[in-house]
This record gives structure tokens, sequence and C-alpha cells, in this order.
């Protein structure tokens, strides 16, 4: 994302950071499209990095695909 989005409760300029899973990971979104290669030959779909967003007003956050 080029530009951080603002948020929608308050109109302020969202902040990004990070988020992780409790074994350590990021968290990716997991989509119904098959992934490349031989992975997706083996059925397996393909994931995408997502980009947290977080309001420093109001805690709202928000999560973006990373395109």
């Amino acid at each position: 994302m080029d530009t951080d989005p603002r948020c929608p409760d308050c109109g302020v300029t969202m902040e990004r950071g990070d988020l992780q899973t409790g074994d350590g990971f990021g968290v990716k979104l997991k989509t119904d499209e098959k992934a490349g290669g031989l992975l997706g030959s083996l059925g397996a779909k393909e994931t995408k990095k997502v980009s947290p967003h977080a309001c420093p007003e109001c805690g709202l956050v928000r999560l973006y695909v990373d395109e």
C-alpha cells in the first residue's frame, strides 16, 4: 500500500504495524486461487501477505492485502 489509510471513524492517518500469531509467524490471507507451480498442481491455495494498520485515536485495526 503506497499511502497509509485514514480511519473511517476518526479521520486520522492509521499507523502501520506488525501482527503475529502465537507461534511468531505473520498473518497471511489464504485465497481460493490455486498456487503456482508444483504446489498448485497438488491443490495448494495461494496466500498473500497482509499489512495491519491501527488508528492511534480509537484503536481500530484493519488488515490490507499487500499487492
